[in-house]
C-alpha cells in the first residue's frame, strides 16, 4: 500500500472524484468537451495532487501539493456552480457535492495545518 492510500484526506478526495463523475454523467452531450471534462479534472485533480505530494522528500514540498489540491477543489466548485447556473445540475446534486467539497476542504486545510507544525 502506498502512503497515500492511507490518508483519510486522500480516501475522501476519491470519493468527491466519484461524485463529480456520477452528476456529470447527465450533463448535456456537447458538453462532454467543455464544463463535463474540466469540472471532471479537477476533481481528479485533488486527490491526484495529495498522491504525487506524498512523494516528495519533506512535508514542505507536501505542504504545497496540498495547496495545489485546495485550489482544484475551489475550481470544481466554481464549475458545479455555473453548471447549476446553465441548468446541468440540479439543486440537489449542487447541495450534495457542494457541502461534500466543503467537508473536503476543512480535511485539506487541516492537513495542511499538520503538515506546517511538523516543520516547526
Amino acid at each position: 500500500m502506498f502512503r497515500f492510500e492511507k490518508l483519510d484526506v486522500w480516501q475522501k478526495a476519491v470519493e468527491y472524484a466519484d461524485l463529480i463523475y456520477r452528476i456529470t454523467q447527465v450533463f448535456p452531450v456537447e458538453e462532454r468537451f467543455g464544463l463535463t471534462s474540466q469540472l471532471r479534472r479537477s476533481a481528479v485533480s485533488v486527490s491526484s495532487n495529495i498522491a504525487e505530494g506524498t512523494s516528495r522528500s519533506s512535508d514542505t514540498d507536501l505542504g504545497r501539493f496540498v495547496e495545489i489540491a485546495y485550489g482544484s477543489l475551489l475550481e470544481s466548485v466554481s464549475e458545479l456552480e455555473i453548471a447549476k447556473r446553465q441548468g446541468f445540475l440540479r439543486d440537489e446534486g449542487f447541495h450534495e457535492a457542494y457541502k461534500y467539497a466543503e467537508d473536503l476542504a476543512k480535511m485539506l486545510s487541516g492537513f495542511r495545518r499538520t503538515l506546517k507544525r511538523a516543520r516547526s
